[in-house]
């Protein structure tokens, strides 16, 4: 079944220029490495909202929500948002917190590109007295435990969101039918916990997963994953994916096939839109990225007032359906 093009097709070709597009906020001079007050003179805490790819709408929107909330709380902190230009970069968001120790926060609230490999570099920084805030994306407890970080965590339930997506999917095919997934970074808490949700959709529903590859969350890798799929399997009847930007991926890669594959994605970004309106996506999961980081500012700067450490805290996921 083909459909025509829309204006959510054309954030495909542009989404890239979000990298350049978004940039560092904050208009404030560095502070010294160690400025123990983490903020300016007046002692106005300052927060780094250390993202992932700037390309995904996803973090994006995340961005934005920061923004507008701390535009409504000046008085109370002063803001650096910050992000990376793909998703796999990891060495690139080492960086960044590095530079932010560098300029003197009182915090970073961090959705981490990788759940182990950024760890050293957050110890470094708690060890120059900056709090860790991890948000999106676990970071792996075990190896926090082996550095001896403690960071806590503000976020979904990835499993649960991709076990919702997946059934939605489920519910339109019959046992047997042959699905594939197309998932995220593998050593990312968040794509491990949302394969196996997607697992026990199918699992439970009686599907058969003929395919697993990792699209690494970006739209041009996965378009050529899922035309790849689509052309060794003959008889697949849905593509799972771990993220919305991988779903626009294979959606392209359906439509150019002719051929009637269902399709399910997780996050909710705008540029899904016409996709659910129009059939082509079945399901995507809002996990509310505008609230998300505003959720982990807040827990940071409760902490910096001197509340305790709380405990990890799950926030809402909700399953957002397409036409029929």
């Amino acid at each position: 079944m083909r459909h025509a093009r829309s204006a959510g097709w054309l954030w495909m070709t542009a989404t890239l220029a979000l990298a350049v597009g978004l940039g560092q906020g904050g208009c404030s001079r560095p502070a010294a490495p160690g400025n123990s007050a983490g903020g300016k003179a007046d002692g106005k805490p300052r927060v780094a909202l250390v993202m992932k790819s700037l390309a995904n709408e996803f973090f994006a929107t995340m961005a934005d929500g920061a923004k507008a909330h701390q535009a409504g709380a000046g008085d109370r902190y002063e803001l650096i948002t910050n992000g990376m230009r793909n998703e796999t970069d990891v060495s690139e968001q080492v960086t960044i917190i590095e530079q932010m120790v560098a300029r003197g926060v009182a915090a970073i609230v961090i959705a981490p590109a990788d759940s182990k490999a950024v760890v050293p570099a957050l110890k470094r920084a708690a060890e120059a007295g900056v709090l860790v805030v991890n948000i999106d994306n676990r970071l792996d407890p075990e190896v926090l435990a082996e550095a001896g970080l403690a960071a806590p965590f503000v976020g979904p339930d990835n499993r649960e969101g991709a076990r919702l997506a997946g059934e939605a999917v489920a519910k339109q095919l019959d046992s047997g039918a042959e699905v594939a997934i197309i998932e995220g970074i593998v050593t990312a808490f968040n794509g491990q916990q949302r394969v196996l949700g997607l697992e026990d959709a199918a699992t439970a529903a009686g599907l058969r997963i003929v395919a697993r590859q990792s699209g690494q969350w970006e739209m041009e890798k996965a378009n050529g994953i899922a035309a790849a799929m689509l052309s060794e399997h003959p008889a697949l009847a849905a593509i799972l994916c771990a993220n919305d930007s991988m779903a626009l991926g294979a959606a392209a890669a359906i439509e150019a096939s002719s051929r009637r594959v269902l399709l399910s994605g997780f996050d909710n970004v705008a540029a899904v839109a016409p996709l659910l309106a129009d059939g082509r996506l079945c399901a995507t999961v809002d996990q509310h990225g505008d609230r998300l980081a505003v959720e982990g500012i807040e827990t940071a700067l409760a902490i910096l007032a001197g509340a305790a450490a709380p405990e990890d805290r799950t926030t809402p996921v909700d399953l957002v359906t397409g036409k029929p």
